[in-house]
């Protein structure tokens, strides 16, 4: 077995600039020394790894980046390379928001509250880093205070799963791996999540409720960058896992002590910030690409719920 591997995937795919790309990334290997072995499509025109040794993956990544925005400019593909040895993954953390669904669900019932602009840029400063996540959680939910809990069953009305979330999920749960949707957000909503997509688990915030109202408060202790680093320890402890044989995906500065820490961190359409300082990344494909950057296959891809 090759000692690494740099997996390509394309958003929808790669089509008339598949020879290209391929050539652009194994000269820029074959110029830092690489060894390369030939080339494996995971899944035809989507999907592909070059195997190498001899070169740092992380470099090797990077200079294939490099290479190909000079060639080809921002064409959509996604570039990851790693070690090929403990590739695939027996523990998956998600991020909710952003991530497994394209909502962020405080604006959702912002929005429906008549509240939108002021808990929007409060959402977008705290996931991109520039106040304390907490803080601004505290925050947003006072505004909601004396509004119907109804409202709740309104806004997961709305919540749109991301594309890929489920086949996801349902390949890695097929393959015996565990799933857990852990969120900075809301039971309320994770709970849904979890019953559509299949997770083994959900780990998220209560809001607190008094009569039929919203309390506008959340209960002690919140959930947030700390703790999703937590809950992936803890999960993987717990089922005696390996931190390398885990991978973490998520978007918001919150997410990037878990994604540090994790076998396998990505982010997932991520905040400038987290794009930053993350290890890997998926700039353009959907959540898919997660499941062909552990090297599985298109005929191994389960469909799950629909998306």
């Amino acid at each position: 077995m090759t000692e690494n591997v740099l997996t390509l995937i394309a958003a929808p795919a790669f089509g008339q600039s598949e020879r290209v790309v391929l050539d652009v990334a194994s000269e820029a290997l074959r110029r830092l020394g690489a060894d390369l072995e030939a080339i494996d499509w995971l899944a035809p025109e989507i999907a592909v790894d070059l195997p190498f040794g001899g070169l740092d993956p992380e470099q090797a990544e990077s200079a294939v980046r490099v290479a190909l925005r000079r060639r080809l400019g921002d064409l959509p593909v996604d570039i990851v390379g790693q070690r090929t040895e403990g590739r695939r993954k027996r523990l998956l953390v998600a991020d909710m928001e952003s991530t497994v669904i394209a909502n962020e669900m405080l604006d959702e019932l912002a929005d429906l509250l008549g509240l939108g602009n002021r808990v929007a840029e409060l959402t977008a400063r705290a996931m991109n880093g520039d106040i304390d996540f907490v803080e601004a959680l505290r925050e947003r939910v006072r505004l909601l205070r004396g509004f119907p809990a109804s409202v709740l069953d309104d806004a997961a009305r709305r919540i749109r799963i991301n594309s890929g979330a489920a086949a996801l999920v349902a390949t890695m749960r097929a393959h015996d791996a565990t799933t857990a949707l852990v969120s900075g957000g809301f039971r309320a909503f994770t709970g849904r999540v979890r019953e559509a997509l299949g997770f083994d688990l959900d780990i998220a915030n209560d809001l607190e409720i008094e009569g039929m109202q919203l309390a506008g408060t959340v209960r002690e202790p919140i959930l947030g960058r700390e703790a999703k680093l937590a809950a992936l320890t803890t999960l993987a402890t717990e089922r005696g896992i390996a931190l390398a044989e885990t991978i973490a995906v998520g978007d918001g500065a919150n997410d990037l002590p878990m994604l540090e820490a994790a076998g396998l961190g990505v982010a997932f359409h991520a905040k400038p910030r987290v794009v930053e300082r993350a290890r890997h990344r998926i700039d353009h494909a959907d959540l898919r690409a997660l499941l062909y950057v552990q090297g599985y296959r298109a005929g191994e891809v389960r469909d799950g719920t629909p998306d």
